[in-house]
């Protein structure tokens, strides 16, 4: 019901841009344009999260992009949803050029949105997220790309909020916290994965979506990984996190986990001397500017 007056309310009654506060619009031609940017970008959090896919951003998080993104999520601006999922698609397109498809016909493309804590979508009313993905979907399917939404992810322990912690603290917070629900494991390999989320800043729940993805797909497979869409198996972070300059043993002790109990390693989707890279990969609507500062196309 909550939803249902929320999306009433903003059909009827003058809106007002979500980025600048513009009267009589939901995003204005400016505010658009800055949640367009250059077009999509590969961004990479410094330090880079093993295990985390290629990740794809429409645009930088700050200014109107960061007023938009807050209105959708925190003060229910629902009409955002829409010009959010244009720009996520677009994110989402780009990622898609940078894995390679399962099979001969390349199946679906199925959004895999990061959950939000369920407390937080109590709070909220709806999940920002999934709302976009939805968005996004849409916008896929209108230019003629096959894509479905699979809310294949659930939290199977609460997390704190993650607002006040570093990125080694993200880390920490979200090791082990995401599941795949009953059933979707074998959905997950018809098609090719994508996981989704409004806004990327250490890349720690991109990274926990993805081996719960990877495990679950490892899992499921008759011989436990080949074949699938998934980019091989994954440990609990069994990599190592990648600095902006070399690699470095300086994770959290969870990423050493999967070696020590003999379980298979994360594989984190590396680039191949095509460019190409095989497995999941993941976009967001907006990532810290940072992330496209070191980004190394």
């Amino acid at each position: 019901m909550r939803d249902w007056w929320r999306d009433l309310t903003d059909l009827v009654l003058p809106a007002e841009c979500g980025g600048c506060g513009r009267p009589r619009t939901v995003l204005c031609a400016r505010c658009r344009a800055a949640l367009g940017g250059t077009g999509p970008c590969r961004v990479r959090p410094a330090p880079e999260p093993a295990g985390l896919p290629p990740v794809h951003a429409a645009a930088r998080y700050a200014d109107e992009v960061r007023a938009t993104l807050l209105a959708h999520k925190e003060r229910g601006a629902l009409a955002l949803s829409g010009p959010l999922g244009e720009a996520l698609s677009g994110a989402v397109r780009a990622g898609l050029a940078t894995v390679r498809a399962p099979g001969a016909g390349g199946g679906s493309v199925l959004l895999v949105p990061v959950p939000s804590a369920r407390r937080a979508v109590r709070a909220r009313g709806h999940d920002p997220v999934r709302r976009i993905a939805y968005a996004a979907a849409g916008e896929l399917r209108r230019a003629g790309v096959p894509a479905h939404v699979l809310p294949a992810l659930r939290q199977r322990r609460d997390v704190a909020d993650q607002s006040e912690l570093d990125a080694r603290q993200r880390l920490a917070n979200l090791a082990g916290a995401l599941t795949v629900a009953p059933g979707c494991g074998r959905l997950l390999s018809a098609g090719r994965v994508v996981l989704v989320d409004d806004l990327m800043t250490t890349g720690a729940s991109l990274a926990e979506a993805a081996r719960a993805v990877r495990a679950r797909s490892w899992a499921d497979s008759p011989v436990r990984g080949a074949g699938s869409s998934i980019s091989g198996p994954a440990s609990v972070y069994g990599g190592e996190t990648r600095e902006r300059r070399g690699e470095q043993r300086n994770g959290p002790a969870q990423q050493w986990a999967g070696r020590r109990s003999g379980r298979p390693p994360v594989t984190a989707g590396a680039d191949s001397a095509d460019g190409v890279v095989d497995g999941m990969c993941a976009a967001v609507v907006a990532a810290s500017p940072d992330a496209f500062e070191i980004s190394r196309n």
